[in-house]
């Protein structure tokens, strides 16, 4: 029994210690949080960064659809990358380097995995799109007749006449987006919002370069200097106070 004792007593400061590690009431340690520059998760950068405007999955949202076979095959790497990193200009589009946001590493994994989720070989079905930038000036009034053809019986004649699929004639809306974002969407399309590309806006044929580069250059020639400074009266166009809009009547 001494014996017995004798270990007890010697044990028992052991014990302590070893079970100090747990003991009850203590609080366990806290998960580490990664540095925001240490985050190389798609799905985390690309929800806090990406979701907001282009859509959960790529898809749905107010800005350009990522998830676009035919967006990825027309745009190229070094493209995303500068539009990710400086942002675009007349656009909401951040520059999301040079405000700190994303460090070169993020940006390449998005890149990488952007393309992983989301291209498809052979989007176009063998067949060339017209080139992602322009590649002159547009012609704003050869544009109204294009508008006129290809654009007016889903947008509507003026923004005062929209069509079922809503203006873009829109004075804040046309503040929202530059020259590419028209042009990209008119070749591209967003099938995740049903607006076809450049070869199904009028039946029968595909709208050339030129087409789109004039009918580009009358939208923008729509915008308002201060489309919201006041808002304009949705009974007057944005850019002409007072007079209305040329209708985008087909030629006869």
């Amino acid at each position: 029994m001494r014996a017995i004792s004798i270990f007890a007593c010697h044990a028992a400061p052991l014990l302590l210690v070893v079970a100090g590690c747990n003991l009850p009431g203590r609080p366990e340690a806290e998960p580490e949080v990664l540095r925001p520059e240490s985050v190389m998760s798609f799905d985390a950068l690309y929800g806090e960064n990406c979701a907001g405007c282009h859509g959960i999955n790529g898809r749905n949202g107010v800005a350009l659809s990522l998830a676009n076979p035919e967006f990825q095959a027309l745009v190229g790497d070094a493209t995303l990358r500068d539009v990710i990193a400086n942002g675009e200009e007349g656009t909401l589009m951040p520059a999301f380097k040079k405000e700190g946001a994303l460090t070169d590493a993020q940006i390449d994994m998005l890149i990488k995995e952007i393309r992983r989720r989301w291209q498809k070989p052979n989007a176009f079905g063998g067949a060339t799109p017209p080139p992602f930038k322009a590649t002159h000036p547009g012609d704003a009034g050869k544009g109204l007749q294009v508008y006129a053809a290809a654009c007016a019986s889903c947008h509507g004649e003026s923004a005062q006449k929209p069509g079922e699929h809503g203006s873009i004639l829109d004075g804040a809306f046309l503040a929202l987006i530059n020259e590419q974002t028209v042009r990209t969407t008119i070749i591209a399309g967003r099938p995740d919002i049903g607006q076809p590309d450049w070869r199904n806006h009028i039946k029968g044929r595909w709208l050339s370069d030129d087409e789109i580069t004039d009918v580009t250059a009358w939208l923008m020639a729509q915008r308002s200097a201060n489309p919201v400074q006041p808002y304009p009266n949705r009974n007057l166009p944005a850019d002409k106070p007072g007079k209305a809009q040329p209708l985008a009547s087909k030629q006869p």
